[in-house]
């Protein structure tokens, strides 16, 4: 999910940063890669500048003049969120091996800055009305070397594995598609609502002034299979997961994507999934 904000805050080093005081679950390795979560307000910095060349200088996000003189993409909510890294041991050990980030946000975090970061493009209130631990991933990027399923993989092990140590119950966040032009997605947008739509009590709506109606197409003109295929990576995981998308999409014309909102429930997690996580946690490293 993409869940970003950048610019607004300029430079990492003018913020607070924020690394969680008990992030759980040490290091999880599979080969000469490792997922945990950052330890130090250097690899915090590390992975606002790996998410400003993943989304400015890459993907075509549009950036203001603070966050073009600093090269990181950093906001607010950097400081009160654990930064989940992906990380490339033959790479060196610190933050030079950083090549995956997840920005994770607890409640407490949002209450400290007021909000979630969701908020600003959908209504989540029936969300955080749900009982148990809530919990915002956003700000998700991999160099572009390591987008591989193996990498994803151990981007995955380390979520869930931050999911069990915290319990969380339910995951949210906007997920990102490429490009502003609602019409040239007509068939994901529609794909999406039509077969993951959200039950009601977790339907979280765009807010109005940016509401983008997602059935674009007639349903039956698509092809779930081929469609589903050609989703980001991302939102392919999510939905494996048992997660449904909020009703409209937001336009983001500043990182240059549409998005939807993605919801999980983690004990709607199949129990393949929820056996192999726990399996993976208990066992502490290698896959």
């Amino acid at each position: 999910m993409s869940g970003r904000e950048a610019g607004a805050f300029g430079s990492s080093n003018r913020l607070s940063q924020h690394t969680s005081d008990d992030p759980g679950f040490g290091e999880l390795r599979s080969g000469k890669l490792g997922v945990r979560v950052a330890t130090s307000a250097e690899e915090i910095d590390a992975a606002q500048a790996l998410r400003y060349r993943v989304f400015y200088s890459e993907m075509g996000a549009r950036p203001d003049a603070a966050t073009e003189a600093s090269k990181r993409d950093a906001d607010v909510f950097d400081a009160v969120a654990d930064h989940l890294l992906v990380l490339d041991h033959t790479k060196g050990e610190g933050p030079e091996a950083i090549v995956g980030t997840y920005r994770l946000i607890r409640r407490p975090g949002a209450d400290r800055i007021g909000r979630f970061y969701t908020s600003a493009e959908y209504d989540i209130s029936l969300l955080l009305a749900q009982p148990g631990n809530v919990m915002e991933l956003g700000r998700s990027c991999v160099e572009s070397e390591h987008r591989t399923k193996h990498a994803m993989q151990l981007l995955w092990r380390g979520i869930a594995a931050y999911v069990f140590r915290h319990r969380i119950d339910l995951m949210f966040g906007c997920a990102s598609l490429p490009g502003t032009d609602p019409d040239r997605l007509a068939a994901p947008l529609t794909f999406l609502a039509t077969h993951y739509l959200a039950p009601p009590a977790l339907r979280a709506r765009a807010v109005p002034s940016r509401y983008v109606e997602m059935l674009r197409m007639d349903p039956s003109g698509l092809d779930p299979k081929r469609t589903l295929a050609r989703l980001p990576p991302l939102v392919k995981g999510y939905l494996r997961l048992g997660g449904f998308v909020g009703e409209g999409a937001v336009i983001d014309q500043q990182f240059n994507t549409t998005d939807v909102c993605v919801v999980v429930k983690t004990d709607l997690i199949t129990e393949t999934h929820m056996k192999f996580y726990e399996r993976k946690v208990a066992e502490g490293q290698e896959a």
